[in-house]
């Protein structure tokens, strides 16, 4: 291993931070998305049974308590309940605006060194090409066979290098665009569901 680092030469060490940078990202992006994603049918019927008691304090305390932005946009459409039908809709699509930013935040960094870093082992290819045939014609007819081998290394692990970094930060993020599809659709399935909630508590109180 450290015989390939020193091979690899400066790309190496430049796809190496690439690399560590992408899984990082990409940690912290599943922990996200794993604290945002949680049971909204279950927590919807808890919500429902609170809010038909017309316990709003206690809704709005089950929001708080619950993570993700399913919750937020719930508790967003009880705070606008008494203003209409098309009022909480118009909330819940700002609120909307609002998280789904949040999902994909970083996001696009962790897609960037994804492509990046197969063109980043290119071009240590590259380099270590140039580097093994000006070796070669630096030394001109007292050239041999072994002068290639320190370019060629370098070009061989460079390349590997940025494979082995794009293949998994590419699987890693489609797994996050997939949970994020997941949640966005999750979101707009609660924010129909907690409209009628809220109009139907607030027709059966004025009736």
């Amino acid at each position: 291993m450290p015989n390939l680092l020193v091979n690899g030469g400066e790309i190496l060490w430049i796809i190496i931070f690439a690399g560590a940078a992408g899984i990082v990202v990409f940690i912290e992006r599943a922990l996200y998305c794993h604290r945002a994603q949680i049971n909204s049918t279950e927590f919807l019927n808890g919500v429902r049974t609170v809010i038909k008691r017309d316990n709003i304090v206690e809704a709005i305390s089950i929001c708080d308590a619950t993570p993700g932005p399913v919750s937020r946009l719930v508790k967003t459409a009880i705070l606008n309940r008494d203003h209409g039908r098309e009022r909480v809709r118009e909330s819940l699509e700002e609120a909307g605006l609002a998280e789904v930013p949040r999902l994909e935040e970083r996001l696009d960094l962790l897609a960037t060194i994804a492509q990046l870093a197969p063109l980043l082992g290119l071009l240590g290819t590259v380099l270590g090409f140039i580097r093994a045939f000006t070796n070669l014609q630096a030394l001109g007819l007292y050239a041999h066979g072994g002068l290639m081998t320190d370019g060629v290394g370098q070009a061989l692990v460079c390349c590997a290098a940025g494979l082995a970094v794009a293949i998994p930060l590419h699987a890693g993020y489609n797994y996050l665009v997939s949970r994020v599809n997941n949640i966005v659709t999750d979101m707009e399935r609660s924010a129909n569901e907690i409209v009628g909630i809220v109009t139907e508590n607030g027709r059966a109180k004025s009736a």
